[in-house]
């Protein structure tokens, strides 16, 4: 972890900023992807995500992450938890569900930062592996992810823009 990164639980004090960096990472790379910014700037969309990273936060079954850069401001997030998906045994996966990080701080070593503190919750858990989806098109998200050991495992879903998700694996030890 970068000496200007610190990672800790999100609070209900971090949700706006949380939605914020989620909607604005989301927005520059979804923009990359070929999605047309007009579908990416609903307002009714952004007040769901507010309102699941809220139901995030306080959820038992879930954890919630903020990286904070060396000015204390939030730069990341994250949220993990059981698997969604029926065909993943959730005794041994632990689901990454969304590492998010403002455009302004990528390459400063948040999404590190956070994925670090995502393999060692998993593995003082117990769990030997994790699960994660990644949108296809996303070509800076699927390469940070393989950077990090993980690997398609032939899972797949429709997204937007006609790219689908991808599911990937990542087995601990």
């Amino acid at each position: 972890m970068s000496d200007s990164m610190r990672v800790r639980e999100a609070s209900t004090e971090d949700v706006e900023a949380m939605t914020d960096i989620h909607t604005r990472a989301r927005s520059a790379y979804y923009t990359v992807g070929g999605v047309a910014a007009e579908e990416l700037a609903d307002v009714a969309a952004r007040d769901k995500r507010k309102d699941r990273w809220a139901r995030v936060v306080r959820s038992p079954d879930m954890t919630a992450l903020c990286a904070e850069g060396r000015e204390g401001r939030v730069v990341g997030a994250l949220a993990m938890g059981p698997p969604k998906d029926a065909d993943v045994d959730a005794s041994v996966y632990r689901q990454l569900f969304q590492i998010h990080v403002h455009p302004d701080a990528w390459g400063r070593g948040a999404g590190g930062a956070l994925h670090s503190a995502f393999t060692d919750r998993v593995v003082a858990g117990g769990f030997a592996s994790g699960v994660l989806e990644v949108w296809e098109a996303n070509v800076r998200a699927r390469k940070f992810y393989v950077k990090h050991g993980w690997g398609a495992d032939g899972g797949r879903r429709p997204g937007p823009g006609g790219a689908d998700y991808v599911r990937m694996r990542l087995r601990f030890g």
